[in-house]
């Protein structure tokens, strides 16, 4: 008898282990109670990435694969809701004078930085400074030099070992509180260049104390948002915390924001059905159709962005418009975006992407299909090349059709790569390598066409204009026409709206008769997240904000 109920409650026991051990357990959520009572829900949550950064420091880099942490590790001046408005950041208030050209920014009392010390104007002072100064070597560094007065002359002072004009340069701190900009020109759009993660501020001693690494490790990674780095772990992982110290910490209800890194994204998809992470950016095209019928985790949101293929300028072959005109014709983007990717993305025939209005009137409303269309016009293609000196692809060199590491950017290079076969007759070498490799060697030009793409820093169209202005920083097609130049400088300065919208668009007509690039789609964001974790924010610009977000009872 003493054996048989021994048997049964072994048995019980085993099977109660047995259930306890069943089922995926989710990333966030509550954690058991031994009273039956419900445990308060844990507010932590895990989200993947699909790509890694390049480098954490919000002054120097341009890499979109970085902003998920700069945006939720730091704050500016002025900064979004969720709305995606623009609203008081580290300055509470703001006055600009009458003339568009003064800004002066009220900073908030008491604010701190993660390690609790005091942070004021003076920090935001350096942080432009260090922005100017050409060993820092700032991505948008363009943004202050083509906007604040004595910007360019104290990057060319530095830059040719002189002494800059302290005085003639239009950022001073006059006390602890007040920071005042003083601009070349007016520019109605600057508030949200300064809300770009590039002006955040970053701390002066940390910066000097640790000059290469400060950003590689969460013991030197001093910032001043709702969240603060705790580990670094290369290549695997992120975690943030809530930070005590954040002047609205008191709204802030997530206490830990673990970023994995998970590359495969069907890898990241298999770990968020597991129940393994919260949330992840890039949804395998071959699981969209499904997710979109039975997933109510999928998340798509507008995103001010465009992605095409570069033409390297400079290269021989390429300098012929009529060339680069007929590889643009060649491809079917209702292919690309129905069959390749199978995403929500739409046929992109120039530059600047749907999002921006003026009186309710979108700035690509009746705007010129520059020849495009959504599916191959193959005779115009060939007849083009034809006339370039290429008939049925005859003699046309083997270019090398560059792409980075991405599962989805993969497909449409190997895509791209079979349309101009099929097309056009010609063949190109595909080559791939990581973000920061393949991106060095953008720069230096070393490609002939290559992936590339861009979501836009601001809510503008002055934030695609600059990607092909002569010595632009971030020109690295190489190409170089004055009179775009002009129209967009001109375009730049303009209070009226409506006719800078007109000037902007003879810039476009101009850009897009010389295709130094080759439009592909106009993005939408999608990615997954799981419903109870509540009020995460994907802006328009594709910034993922956790500021306001919380896991649900």
């Amino acid at each position: 008898m003493k054996k048989k109920l021994l048997a049964l409650l072994t048995a019980v026991l085993m099977l109660t282990s047995l259930l306890a051990g069943c089922g995926g357990t989710p990333a966030s959520g509550s954690s058991g109670s031994q009273s039956g009572e419900a445990a308060p829900v844990k507010q932590e949550v895990v989200f993947a990435l699909q790509n890694l950064p390049d480098i954490l420091d919000p002054n120097v880099t341009n890499n979109s694969f970085a902003a998920p942490f700069l945006d939720n590790l730091f704050e500016g001046l002025v900064a979004y809701d969720k709305d995606n408005n623009l609203v008081a950041g580290n300055a509470e208030s703001w006055t600009i004078s009458e003339d568009g050209l003064t800004y002066t920014f009220t900073l908030r009392d008491g604010l701190k930085w993660s390690d609790g010390s005091d942070l004021t104007a003076q920090d935001y002072l350096y942080t432009m400074k260090r922005i100017l100064t050409p060993s820092t070597a700032a991505l948008y560094v363009n943004m202050l030099t083509d906007y604040v007065a004595g910007a360019q002359e104290y990057y060319d002072a530095l830059a040719n070992g002189q002494e800059p004009d302290e005085e003639a340069l239009g950022i001073k701190a006059p006390d602890d509180k007040t920071l005042v900009l003083t601009l070349k020109a007016p520019a109605p759009y600057y508030l949200g260049i300064l809300a770009m993660y590039t002006f955040v501020p970053t701390q002066q001693a940390a910066v000097e104390a640790a000059p290469e690494t400060w950003a590689q490790s969460a013991e030197n990674y001093i910032s001043n948002g709702p969240f603060k780095m705790t580990q670094y772990n290369f290549n695997e992982s992120i975690v943030l915390e809530k930070n005590p110290n954040y002047w609205n910490a008191e709204n802030v209800k997530l206490e830990k924001l673990t970023f994995r890194f998970i590359l495969e994204p069907s890898t990241a998809l298999s770990a968020f059905e597991a129940g393994e992470i919260d949330g992840f950016r890039t949804i395998p095209p071959a699981d969209l159709p499904r997710l979109k019928a039975e997933s109510d985790a999928l998340q798509v949101a507008p995103s001010f962005a465009t992605t095409y293929y570069m033409f390297n300028c400079q290269n021989e072959v390429l300098k012929d418009v009529r060339v680069r005109q007929a590889l643009s014709l060649a491809v079917d983007r209702t292919a690309l975006i129905e069959n390749v990717l199978q995403t929500t993305d739409t046929p992109a025939y120039a530059l600047v992407s749907p999002g921006y209005s003026v009186d309710g009137v979108d700035y690509t409303e009746g705007r010129s299909t520059y020849g495009l269309s959504p599916t191959a016009d193959v005779e115009a293609a060939q007849k083009l090349l034809a006339e370039a000196g290429y008939p049925n692809g005859e003699g046309f060199p083997k270019l090398r059709l560059s792409y980075y590491t991405d599962a989805n950017v993969k497909k449409i290079a190997e895509a791209l790569q079979e349309m101009w076969k099929t097309n056009l007759g010609i063949d190109t070498e595909i080559t791939v390598a990581d973000w920061a490799v393949y991106y060095d060697s953008v720069q230096a030009g070393d490609y002939d066409i290559c992936a590339m793409g861009w979501s836009a820093d601001y809510l503008h169209p002055t934030t695609f204009f600059p990607l092909f202005v002569t010595g632009n920083v971030n020109n690295n097609s190489f190409y170089s026409n004055p009179e775009y130049d002009a129209l967009y400088a001109q375009a730049a300065v303009m209070t009226d709206a409506q006719a800078a919208m007109e000037v902007m668009h003879q810039a476009e007509d101009m850009l897009m008769a010389d295709m130094p690039f080759l439009p592909l789609y106009y993005r939408a964001t999608t990615y997954m997240l799981r419903p109870g974790v509540k009020d995460v924010n994907m802006s328009p610009l594709a910034q993922l904000y956790f500021k306001d977000a919380y896991v649900a009872e």
